[in-house]
């Protein structure tokens, strides 16, 4: 049985269109509604136009990515059951609309980090790139968070530094620009001021605490999305290791199976994504995948290539450092016992061919993805006849 092919889509706004999406042989579609402020309630009147558009153009709304959590949750802030109130209406929303897989995460403030969005590979294509030094000389010296230094050695500060001294005065815009990117399929942008106002408001919460509120969370929601058949999958932390002075909870095989015991509800499941896991070398991603193969509700497949010291860029779908073969080996024969198409889509793609003209989100220009599509589509379909 394969995998569901999709691709995410941002709405009407995204330069990828519907069409193009159908083109590439997805028959389902990934998307969110991005225009409603995180925490507001998501209505069945605003989820029947998203869906009617998805479905005049030939799919199916597979997978609703993200419904965000607000941050006052990830904090347990005094309005916290406000909140949870208004998340569980959306997941009964959606169900009513027949939309039954929802991804989330639990990242404080920033859900993803890149320090260069156009990183030229040698064909000319580009890609995502994370680069450690420059994150730290940006956290240093271009945000100034109070007492950064505190959370890197001499040795990372001296590296910062030497950066830093590399980089003109344009290249340390770009990389304060990109460092401060907002949601994907937002157009509004961090600030500053707003992140260390959000950073200031996490003070005093650490890595246990941020669990703790994870937990209680899926403690309410989790058996609601049981009740009424649907599934709910975390993303992983991205990259998954602390940023900013910001506890990471979602980024071992640990903590995931913590999250999984803490409501063992079939419900309450994950977000397999190859990209961020498999930036961590301790993380087996075939062995999670046998290990935790029942509780997988979406899968993201994308490689990525280590480079030392934490830095690592997007390479190609089938190259890199995670190995692929296995990963979809894994994910056909957990298919094959549970009997079900999960849905799929290829996790971002590069810049590449007409697509290197065009204004897209970072990460999800059509020509890539349709690429990287192909080709896991490929590797799938040779695994499914042995």
């Amino acid at each position: 049985m394969p995998m569901e092919q999709t691709m995410r889509w941002f709405g009407p706004n995204d330069p990828v269109s519907l069409r193009d999406i159908h083109q590439a042989g997805c028959t389902g579609v990934v998307t969110a509604l991005h225009h409603i402020p995180v925490g507001d309630i998501w209505t069945v009147d605003e989820i029947e136009k998203r869906k009617a558009l998805i479905e005049a153009a030939g799919m199916r709304w597979s997978v609703v990515e993200s419904l965000p959590v607000h941050e006052h949750i990830k904090q347990s802030a005094d309005n916290v059951q406000q909140y949870i109130s208004r998340y569980k209406d959306s997941l009964h929303n959606l169900a009513q609309c027949g939309i039954k897989t929802v991804t989330y995460n639990f990242m404080p403030v920033m859900d993803w980090m890149r320090t260069d969005v156009n990183y030229e590979l040698p064909t000319g294509a580009r890609a995502l790139y994370y680069d450690r030094a420059a994150f730290i000389a940006f956290d240093l010296f271009l945000l100034k968070r109070p007492n950064a230094e505190q959370d890197y050695s001499s040795v990372e500060i001296k590296l910062a530094e030497a950066k830093l001294n590399t980089l003109s005065t344009s290249q340390r815009e770009t990389l304060f620009h990109n460092a401060l990117l907002g949601l994907p399929g937002s157009d509004e942008r961090f600030t500053r001021e707003g992140v260390l106002y959000a950073l200031a408001q996490y003070a005093q919460i650490d890595a246990d605490t941020l669990q703790e509120n994870l937990f209680a969370f899926l403690s309410e929601v989790a058996p609601v999305a049981e009740e009424i058949g649907m599934s709910l999958a975390i993303h992983p932390d991205d990259p998954p290791y602390p940023l900013l002075g910001l506890p990471r909870i979602v980024s071992t095989e640990a903590q995931l199976q913590a999250i999984l015991d803490a409501v063992p509800v079939a419900a309450n499941g994950l977000c397999f994504c190859t990209g961020s896991l498999g930036v961590r070398e301790d993380n087996d991603l075939p062995g999670i995948v046998e290990r935790m193969g029942d509780r997988i509700h979406f899968i993201h497949l994308r490689n990525i290539r280590r480079n030392g010291g934490g830095d690592f860029y997007e390479a190609n779908h089938l190259d890199g450092d995670v190995d692929m073969f296995a990963v979809v080996r894994a994910l056909t024969g957990i298919m094959r016992r549970r009997k079900v198409s999960l849905p799929m889509r290829p996790d971002h793609g590069h810049q590449m061919l007409d697509d290197l003209a065009k204004q897209t989100y970072p990460g999800y220009s059509g020509i890539g993805r349709l690429k990287g599509l192909a080709e896991l589509r490929g590797l799938e379909h040779a695994l499914l006849r042995f």
